[in-house]
């Protein structure tokens, strides 16, 4: 089983500055992660950019592997744990423009931190917004749970680079001291990807429209609602695979009854 260091990644989305991301690469070395994905950056050399290799400071091979995407999706890739972080920093989402009761559930770092240290079957991706305009509603929607850092209500502007390094020693910490769970005798299933589960989320929107439950004409809150269900619920992929079945079935039925 894969120990915290390797199961946990640093997703940045659309960084505007080259310096971020070295910075980010090294904050990542001197806590012991290597796994960096950067979405859409606005240079796409910017693994290569003078500043990034000076500002990553011996942590060049982080920049050497990382890798650039299109979409956060792909980022996401492997993963069935995401977490984004939340409003409480300069460059992260803005949690006053979505009601709080939309949002997925929120953790402080160190207690984000025990739990993928507890939890040897989490496949973790960290994700941070652009420095000026963080992560989009719909981003945000995509991750499992938000993480925020108790900064200074005064003055709680963080840089990206300086966060990443918040979470990554809180990370660290717990991972040194990790908590194995193999011998316990609570069974858990294999977590859901983050792939299944908005597989899951399309098909059950097909089927809830089909029955019309859902007005695709005037969704409202229905979709967020239940994107905030399911985070709780920490799906496994039977589970995903179950509720799939269930959409299949009220699709054809209410197909049946069309036709009829």
């Amino acid at each position: 089983m894969a120990n915290t260091f390797e199961r946990i990644r640093f997703v940045l989305v659309e960084t505007s500055h080259p310096g971020n991301v070295g910075s980010t690469a090294r904050a990542m070395k001197t806590m012991g992660f290597s796994d960096l994905v950067l979405v859409n950056p606005r240079d796409p050399e910017v693994t290569r950019h003078d500043e990034a290799i000076a500002l990553a400071s011996g942590a060049g091979d982080i920049l050497a592997t990382a890798r650039i995407v299109p979409t956060l999706d792909e980022a996401l890739a492997g993963c069935n744990f995401s977490v984004a972080l939340s409003a409480r920093c300069n460059f992260s989402v803005a949690l006053s423009a979505r009601p709080r009761e939309f949002s997925p559930p929120l953790f402080e770092p160190r207690q984000l931190a025990e739990q993928l240290a507890a939890d040897s079957a989490l496949r973790t991706a960290l994700v941070f917004g652009s420095e000026r305009y963080g992560l989009s509603n719909e981003q945000v929607s995509k991750c499992s749970a938000l993480v925020s850092v108790p900064a200074n209500p005064v003055y709680s502007s963080l840089n990206l680079a300086q966060a990443v390094q918040v979470i990554a020693y809180e990370c660290r910490v717990a991972a040194l001291g990790e908590v194995h769970t193999e011998n316990t005798t609570i069974f858990r299933g294999e977590r859901a990807s983050a792939e299944q589960v908005e597989g899951m989320f399309t098909h059950l929107e097909k089927a809830l429209v089909e029955i019309e439950f859902l007005d695709a004409d005037n969704p409202k809150k229905l979709m967020p609602r239940l994107r905030r269900l399911f985070a709780r619920a920490e799906l496994e992929a039977e589970e995903v695979n179950i509720l799939r079945g269930i959409a299949t079935q009220l699709i054809s039925k209410r197909q049946r009854i069309r036709k009829d």
